[in-house]
């Protein structure tokens, strides 16, 4: 029998028979509280059953690290796989992949419920229990076809990923066997930190226009800690879910009359709204911006010559056939901004020419991805266009990361980090636009971020069709990491539009850069953002209602009128609740509308001309002079402080 040597790190070089496996090496190492899933070997990921014949170099794969939790969440979707078959013989398992804190399976079968959720949890457990062996089998293509000969879904993903020549691996689990490439853990025994959270409508490849599947989502760890860690989060997200306090705070709605993903603004929302676009413009004037507003819709002609059709088609809503023409709604700005900057002659002097743009546009999101205003079809955005020189890009790029990071400041985020969005060359088809435009602009913002010296990482297939961009990364309350702003360098547009202008010599330049940016992403995705970050509980500023006065009994009515009129004259938002009901409920009943301040009106206050402070962050004060009280106010909104400043005399 012949020996080979096996280099286990740390622990150095060890001596075994050929043909041992993986899992017994871990297990020699190791001990059985290794934690381990897998093995790394030689730098490829395998299973605990992977024969080992040769010299090679071994590493246990943990199933706390990122790559152990991966086979993890792998291993439980074909748990989850096993147990809906089971249950439901007619149901169709299709893809099964890992995401993020858990895994999902998409399955063509009849809609479930919670009900169901709850006995398909149950099933997967007795599989744990029983702890059956995952085996790896290598299959030819004949053998595949004839085992899944009855899943249409199987075989077409075989056609595009096998082909009819060559077979592949499945693994077995009980009864069950499923199509994958691995690695798998060694048992179900290893899956018990499991739960499934809910279900929702999928495409089969993501098409409307294909086969509507159930889509079961679950959440899997390597730890007991890690799952209730986890729970902890989503109960957190409960308290923080936007659409819950939206509801609550009468901030927006949405009705099927109107449509899926179309928010109304509801007047405690629009005051939300208005006060981030207040703030907006205010800003944008300092930096120098003008002002435009362009129609909702436009000829097809525009967004041809944008190269939006047919890059973007898929995101625009229909074309309406006019007795004119073919016009769409508007699913972007820039190209109307384009025309606006070639609608007269330009010169060098007035470069960089900012424009700037509160516009609404519609993009055709399918309706199983719309969630609350986090995922909408009407878009509302402080969008601009800045035409520049090259020499001025540099500039306006900083200019704008640092108008970026003094939003956040301001708003209350921190946890934000920058991203630099690269074409994929491996993928042409998506851009428009010569490889060596892209690599020139792509090097001038990468020179300009290390000139800043920002942190920031690389994101190779994640540019815009006509240009790299500068995308700001924000992670929020929940821990998810999103989108939220994008400064995009365009090297397209001059040529598609002959955008010029009349340089110090006096010729004709159409070296016309363009910079798209918006820095505070959509009002509906920021407002979502801003809701969860901060629980509804607004600065003072941001507040729908800032000050909520509370009588307590009728007495004090026409005094809480006097209260009421000198802070509406010093800009508060001020609502007053003189009813019959008693204090206690017309607190409780005003809470859920988060005022920053409650002002308790009584004997005393009406007599002394003063106010009983209840702030929304637990201080009180009484005795309060009411122009002591108006002037802090007045100071804290204006200042537009992040946290309540009135402090307890």
């Amino acid at each position: 029998m012949s020996m080979i040597t096996v280099d286990v790190g740390a622990d150095g070089a060890h001596e075994y028979a050929s043909g041992i496996s993986a899992g017994d090496v871990i297990l020699n190492v190791h001990g059985k509280r290794s934690g381990a899933v897998a093995a790394l070997i030689d730098g490829v990921e395998r299973d605990f059953s992977f024969v080992l014949e040769s010299d090679c170099s071994l590493e246990p794969i943990n199933g706390e690290s990122e790559a152990g939790l991966y086979i993890l969440r792998h291993s439980c979707a074909h748990l989850l796989a096993q147990a809906v078959v089971e249950m439901f013989p007619d149901a169709k398992p299709t893809i099964g992949p890992p995401i993020d804190h858990g895994f999902y399976y998409d399955f063509h079968m009849d809609p479930i419920g919670d009900a169901e959720l709850r006995v398909i949890e149950k099933k997967m457990n007795q599989h744990i229990r029983s702890n059956h062996a995952i085996i790896r089998e290598e299959m030819d293509n004949d053998s595949l076809r004839e085992m899944f000969a009855d899943n249409k879904f199987k075989i077409e993903i075989m056609d595009d990923k096998i082909g009819h020549d060559v077979g592949s691996s499945a693994y077995r689990q009980g009864d069950f066997v499923d199509l994958c490439r691995g690695p798998h853990v060694p048992a179900t025994s290893h899956l018990r930190w499991f739960k499934l959270t809910s279900t929702s409508t999928a495409y089969w490849r993501a098409d409307s226009k294909r086969e509507s599947l159930v889509r079961i989502y679950g959440m899997c760890y390597a730890t007991k800690d890690g799952l209730k860690e986890r729970q902890r989060q989503i109960e957190e997200a409960g308290k923080r879910d936007h659409k819950k306090i939206g509801k609550e705070m009468e901030l927006y709605m949405i009705d099927e009359l109107i449509g899926k993903g179309l928010p109304v603004w509801l007047p405690n929302g629009e005051i939300l709204k208005s006060e981030i676009e207040r703030y907006a413009v205010e800003t944008e004037e300092a930096y120098g911006y003008d002002r435009v507003t362009t129609p909702v819709l436009a000829k097809q002609e525009l967004f041809e010559c944008s190269g939006h059709l047919p890059h973007y088609a898929d995101g625009m809503y229909p074309p309406m056939e006019m007795d004119d023409g073919t016009y769409y709604l508007k699913a972007m700005n820039c190209p109307m901004h384009h025309l606006i900057f070639r609608n007269k002659k330009r010169s060098y002097r007035e470069l960089p020419l900012r424009i700037a743009e509160y516009g609404t546009v519609y993009r055709n999101e399918l309706s199983g991805t719309l969630s609350g205003l986090l995922r909408v079809r009407m878009l509302s955005m402080n969008d601009a266009h800045i035409y520049c020189t090259l020499d001025q890009v540099g500039d306006e790029v900083r200019a704008n990361v640092q108008m970026v990071s003094d939003y956040y400041r301001t708003f209350g985020f921190e946890n934000f980090h920058f991203r630099l969005s690269l074409w994929d060359p491996e993928n042409t088809e998506k851009y428009i636009g010569e490889g060596s435009n892209w690599e020139a602009t792509q090097n001038h913002l990468r020179q300009i971020l290390d000139e800043m010296e920002m942190p920031y990482v690389e994101a190779v297939g994640e540019a815009a069709f006509y240009g790299p961009k500068i995308d700001i990364q924000f992670t929020t309350a929940l821990g998810r990491e999103e989108s939220m702003s994008t400064i995009q360098l365009d090297f397209a547009a001059k040529d598609r539009f002959e955008l010029s202008y009349k340089d110090e010599t006096g010729e004709e330049n159409g070296e016309v850069f363009v910079i798209h940016r918006a820095p505070l992403s959509t009002h509906e995705r920021f407002v979502a953002f801003l809701t969860e970050h901060w629980i509804g509980n607004f600065p003072t500023w941001l507040s729908p209602v800032q000050v909520q006065v509370i009588t307590i009994s009728e007495k004090q009515r026409e005094y809480a009128g006097v209260v009421r009129e000198a802070l509406a004259a010093a800009g508060v938002r001020v609502r007053v609740d003189d009813s019959d009901a008693t204090i206690g409920k017309k607190i409780r009943m005003h809470r859920k509308m988060r005022p920053a301040y409650m002002l308790i009106l009584g004997e005393d206050e009406a007599a002394g001309s003063t106010v009983s402070i209840r702030a929304r962050n637990g201080d009180q004060a009484k005795g309060v002079s009411l122009d002591e009280f108006v002037a802090s106010i007045f100071a804290e909104i204006t200042n537009r402080e992040r946290e309540l400043s009135i402090v307890p005399s």
